[in-house]
């Protein structure tokens, strides 16, 4: 058997709901630029990933947890949408050896982790992933999120998270790099405020050396308009744990767009 060529992880926007599977009020386009994206973003990796570890902003535990069923059933966790979007299916075989590996990595690193053999995927899961992996023919297995939401806790995590690179495992945080829903376009191509400013700063964030990109992004809150893109972190803390699994890869800006009147963007590290 061949050695599994290294992965690089990733942060991508999920959009909002079930988007791209629905006529989009207001804007039917809004969503697609970010569709095409995640529908070529196997075409861009090493390899063919033998499994994908997703961080979604949709799981938060007390004790850091993964699914661990060999067919995890859906979490349409989206209120008031299309009936036809809560009949979505993503049959994705789940990986229980990779969620006892993973727990095992995070134990050893002394972050208590557990295997939910209950738990299914969420939404930030399985509405970004039925377009890159459409065939639904690679193993998902998903990571909670720390409930207390600390950002240097999970840039540690994905530290420990590292080795799964040389497995053959992508390691993706799914969230939103602007996610605000009290705040939201009325024209197409019209950005809101502070949108524009949290966005330039975070990529800057990401682009920068490795050691300094940890202190900015641990320090989030003191970028511009930080509360106002993020009034609660949950979509961004994806991207600390990518970014601490990256170690001392450099992080690039793969995905912008203007969607509903935020600047959207999408980061990789290799």
């Amino acid at each position: 058997m061949s050695t599994p060529l290294r992965q690089p992880t990733v942060y991508l926007p999920h959009g909002g709901g079930p988007c791209f599977f629905m006529d989009w009020p207001g804007d039917p386009h809004a969503w697609d630029k970010l569709a095409a994206w995640l529908r070529g973003l196997v075409a861009t990796l090493p390899e063919k990933p033998k499994a994908i570890l997703v961080i979604s902003g949709h799981w938060e535990t007390g004790e850091l947890a993964l699914t661990g069923a060999a067919r995890p059933e859906l979490i349409y966790d989206y209120y008031g949408f299309p009936e036809h979007t809560y009949q979505l299916k993503f049959p994705a075989s789940g990986d229980p050896a990779l969620a006892a590996r993973v727990s095992g990595l995070l134990n050893a690193a002394g972050f208590p982790a557990h295997v939910d053999a209950e738990r299914g995927y969420d939404h930030g899961v399985f509405i970004p992933f039925l377009l890159v992996t459409p065939e639904a023919d690679i193993p998902v297995l998903q990571l909670s999120l720390h409930h207390s939401l600390d950002p240097a806790l999970h840039l540690a995590i994905g530290r420990a998270l590292a080795p799964l690179r040389d497995e053959g495992v992508l390691i993706a945080g799914s969230g939103m790099s602007f996610h605000n829903l009290r705040v939201r376009g009325s024209v197409p191509g019209r950005a809101v405020p502070g949108t524009e400013e949290f966005d330039r700063w975070l990529t800057a964030a990401v682009e920068a050396p490795p050691a300094e990109r940890d202190a900015l992004l641990t320090g989030w809150e003191a970028a511009p308009f930080a509360r106002h893109a993020h009034p609660r972190e949950e979509h961004l803390l994806p991207l600390m744990v990518v970014a601490g699994a990256a170690g001392t890869d450099a992080g690039k800006h793969s995905f912008d767009d203007l969607a509903m009147g935020w600047r959207i963007s999408g980061y990789r590290f290799d």
